[in-house]
């Protein structure tokens, strides 16, 4: 699934057409799609919830429903790998929800699912195994582990910052993050805890 932003929404094509798109590699050059593709695009896109929207034009949907299109043409193509770039950043929790119960359907079903995020919480409900990374393998290991202290302080080079109160709350600082502590934070990186 790609990047928003690698994406030209005014490009004239319906969300069917980009569903149908995950089978082209099957259909080859030059041949029409079969009534097998057809079935599985419909069945694709009654699964991410988007058959009601086959006609319309891609770049007038929501970036919810942009995502449930793309996972629509990568569950059409039938992979038995899914290579996933933050497939739920950037929508409501309900869609993210939704989609989340799409790729545990097709880990159950024997499909592999390998996905980058940011979302720490996602990956430690949602995901088996996980694998830090920052330029290299930092870690691998039970998808618990992405809530471990001296691994995000590791990973993410020391933007950590523990925030007083009824147990401490770890927060990622961004990378252009203060110098200076405000007032009660402690930087995990400059205390070493």
């Amino acid at each position: 699934m790609p990047q928003a932003e690698a994406v030209d929404w005014d490009f004239p094509v319906t969300v069917g057409e980009v569903a149908m798109m995950g089978r082209y590699a099957r259909i080859g050059f030059g041949r029409r799609p079969s009534a097998d593709d057809r079935r599985r695009v419909a069945a694709a896109l009654e699964t991410v919830g988007m058959a009601g929207e086959r006609n319309r034009q891609i770049g007038a949907l929501s970036g919810g429903q942009r995502r449930r299109v793309f996972l629509a043409r990568a569950l059409a193509a039938d992979p038995e790998l899914y290579l996933l770039d933050e497939p739920v950043t950037g929508v409501d929790a309900t869609t993210q929800e939704e989609l989340m119960d799409v790729l545990e359907a097709e880990a159950r079903a024997g499909k592999t699912v390998i996905a980058s995020t940011h979302d720490l919480i996602c990956a430690a409900q949602r995901f088996h195994q996980a694998a830090f990374l920052n330029g290299r393998v930092v870690a691998t290991g039970p998808a618990e582990m992405v809530l471990d202290r001296q691994l995000l302080s590791d990973t993410y080079g020391g933007h950590v910052l523990i925030l007083p109160g009824d147990g401490d709350r770890l927060v990622l600082d961004d990378a252009h993050h203060h110098d200076e502590a405000a007032g009660g934070e402690r930087h995990f990186h400059d205390e070493g805890v």
